[in-house]
Parts: structure tokens; C-alpha cells; sequence
């Protein structure tokens, strides 16, 4: 596992090692404000180069499952310090993710006097968790109007500006998985016939503006953005593939065009080998790619020049010092998936450490 371990330099991001680790929703944010539980639990894991933390919300609205993190309030940037200070101390850096869930939401999640919001006013399939009435449908979105997608683009800027003062060394944007981003990106759940909706530049267009805004506010080379090409995740309907295809290498290029940081890649077996191959072609940047790896087939995709780094995320989920454990070859804790979103310490930093062991060979 020589490349995993050894340090990573491409432009501003410096770091320690190859490995970055994934964010992963932990709820554990009471009334959305960080605390001394989260500062434990990614100081405990600072062994990766670069941490991603768990999806932020840049806004009340964004807010969409209970007790995510936010960064819009000075209660929530000063909460946030704690936690890049340990990771900082460990020689590691750390991103923020800021996620906005649009319409993957309930209004029970949202503080008092917000409703959840979408680019358009279709609701999500399926049921959410709420703390107050246990699972209940996703709410209908309220469609944003343009005074209402300025008013977006503004609250991520700030988020991003408040994140700096907070300490992280950059931010992800989450255009993945179904929440707002995407759901800009889907022609099925985006019907705006304003310059936000319709073609393929249009549909990009709400991703670019607040890459570019952010870019401009904090530095290109302090911003990345997650995708998840073809993802059904979160209610997003299939569409034509090819129109998939030229959505995510015409993003990628616009991307490149802006300099921003890094691209991640939420790999599945439904991304065509062509696709991969045009968002390398446009994007000449770093490449993170995550979802499935063991620690050999993301050696693998370092060694081919696939990916320039490789996130983990149950992996560090369950293994505090996964590093350490692929340095001895494991073993590795399993999963508590009866925990995965529980309040308190219980599944969360709990998780046992490696004894010191002789290096296997």
C-alpha cells in the first residue's frame, strides 16, 4: 500500500497521505450546533490526509434531517473551531461540506417559520425521520423564485466565509446524492423554465453560480464539489443516459474553467466507463473517488492514475485509526448500524482502537 501512505501535493492541497475520509451524516449535532462529542470523534480519526465533515447546512432551510450541523449562525462557527483545531493538531486538513437538502426534507426538522425548499415544487418520494413524529413523508417543497435562488447563492458565500473563520482549510459543496445541487442537475425534478431550468447549461447553472461566488470569496483552490453521476439516491429519477453523460463532462469542464480544488467522485457500477473518462478529459485537477474501496483497489486506482486520491467512509466510520489499520492489515471493526444516527457516544466514538501489533508481512 505503498501510494495510500505516502504524502499527496497537487497545487494548494498538502497532505500527509493519499486517504481522505468521506462525510458521513452522523446526527449528533443537538440544535444543530457542533460540540466537544464531534470534536472527539474527528480527532480521533485525523489519520487521513484530508477529513470531509458530515454535510453542513449553509442556511435554517437546509436544514432538512434532525440535528445536522449548520455554519450560518456565530454559535455554530465557534462550535466548528474546536473540531479543526484537533484535526489540525494531528497534521491532518479538513473541508467543510456544506449541503443544503432542498426537498429531501420535513418541515418538523426546520427551525420555527421555515419550510423546505426546492427548485421546483415536486415532492420526494419515500418517508424521513423526524424527532418529533418518528417517520413522516418528505414535505412539499416550496419552488424557489429568483429573488429566493439569490438568496441561496448568498447564504452558501457566507457559509463558506464563515467556515474559514471557523478554521477549515476549504469547503465541499454536496451536489450529490439527491439534495439541492442535484436535484438543479435532474430534468425531472428541475421543470424551471427560467435560465435555471431546461438545457444542460441551465441546469448547471445554480452549481456554477454558487462554485464560482465562493471561488471568488475565499480562493478556487479552498473549494470542491461531490458528485454522484447516475445516483438514484433521495428520489432522483433516471433520465436519458447520454443526456446524464454530457451533463456531468460539460459540468466538469466549467469546473476546470473555475480552478477550483477537487472533484469527488460517488462511484457506482452505473457510471459508464465513458463518463469517467470525460470527467478526467475536462477536469485536470485532483480526483477523489469513493464508494466500495478496500484498501487494495484503492491503491489500485492510485497506481492507474483513475483517481489522485481515494475517500473511505464507513471504514473510518467504524475504525477511528484506519490507517494505522491498514499499515498492520487490519483487522477492522464492523459496523453498528443500530447506531449509525443515534444521539450520544454510543456507535459514535466508542469504537475500539488497534492493539500495538508486530507489522505482518
Amino acid at each position: 500500500m505503498k501510494k495510500l501512505v505516502m504524502p499527496f501535493s497537487q497545487g494548494a492541497l498538502r497532505l500527509k497521505n493519499h486517504v481522505v475520509m468521506a462525510p458521513m451524516t452522523r446526527s449528533r449535532a443537538l440544535d444543530n450546533l457542533p460540540n466537544e462529542l464531534m470534536a472527539t470523534y474527528y480527532r480521533q480519526r485525523s489519520g487521513a490526509g484530508l477529513i470531509v465533515t458530515e454535510g453542513t447546512s449553509p442556511s435554517p432551510e437546509g436544514l432538512g434531517y434532525p440535528r445536522i450541523p449548520g455554519i450560518f449562525s456565530e454559535a455554530q462557527v465557534e462550535g466548528w473551531k474546536a473540531v479543526t483545531a484537533g484535526v489540525h493538531e494531528d497534521g491532518s486538513r479538513i473541508f467543510l461540506q456544506l449541503m443544503h437538502t432542498g426537498r429531501i426534507a420535513h418541515i418538523a426538522n426546520l427551525p420555527e417559520g421555515y419550510r423546505p425548499v426546492g427548485v421546483s415544487a415536486i415532492k420526494a418520494a419515500g418517508e424521513i425521520f423526524t424527532d418529533t413524529a418518528g417517520l413522516q413523508e418528505h414535505s412539499v417543497p416550496v419552488a424557489l423564485d429568483t429573488e429566493g435562488i439569490a438568496r441561496v447563492i448568498s447564504d452558501y458565500v457566507q457559509a463558506a466565509r464563515n467556515a474559514v473563520r471557523a478554521g477549515f482549510d476549504g469547503v465541499e459543496l454536496h451536489g450529490a446524492n439527491g439534495y439541492l445541487l442535484e436535484q438543479s442537475l435532474n430534468p425531472h425534478v428541475n421543470n424551471r423554465t427560467d435560465h435555471y431550468g431546461g438545457s444542460i447549461d441551465n441546469r448547471c447553472r445554480l452549481t456554477l453560480e454558487i462554485v464560482g461566488r465562493i471561488a471568488g470569496a475565499i480562493g478556487a483552490d479552498k473549494v470542491g464539489l461531490r458528485l454522484s453521476p447516475y445516483s438514484l439516491l433521495s428520489d432522483m429519477p433516471a433520465y436519458d443516459e447520454e443526456t446524464v453523460h454530457q451533463t456531468y463532462a460539460y459540468l466538469s469542464g466549467e469546473l476546470n474553467r473555475l480552478g477550483i480544488a477537487y472533484l469527488h467522485i460517488s462511484d457506482s457500477p452505473s457510471i459508464p466507463q465513458k463518463t469517467h473518462q470525460a470527467i478526467r478529459s475536462a477536469f485536470s485537477s485532483t480526483l477523489i473517488y469513493c464508494n466500495g474501496l478496500t484498501a487494495a483497489t484503492a491503491e489500485a486506482k492510485l497506481q492507474d492514475g483513475s483517481a489522485d486520491l481515494v475517500a473511505f467512509g464507513r471504514s473510518f466510520l467504524a475504525n477511528p485509526d484506519f490507517m494505522k489499520r491498514i499499515e498492520k492489515k487490519g483487522p477492522f471493526n464492523e459496523v453498528d448500524y443500530t447506531t449509525l444516527y443515534a444521539p450520544g457516544a454510543d456507535g459514535y466514538i466508542d469504537y475500539p482502537v488497534l492493539d500495538e501489533l508486530p507489522q505482518l508481512v
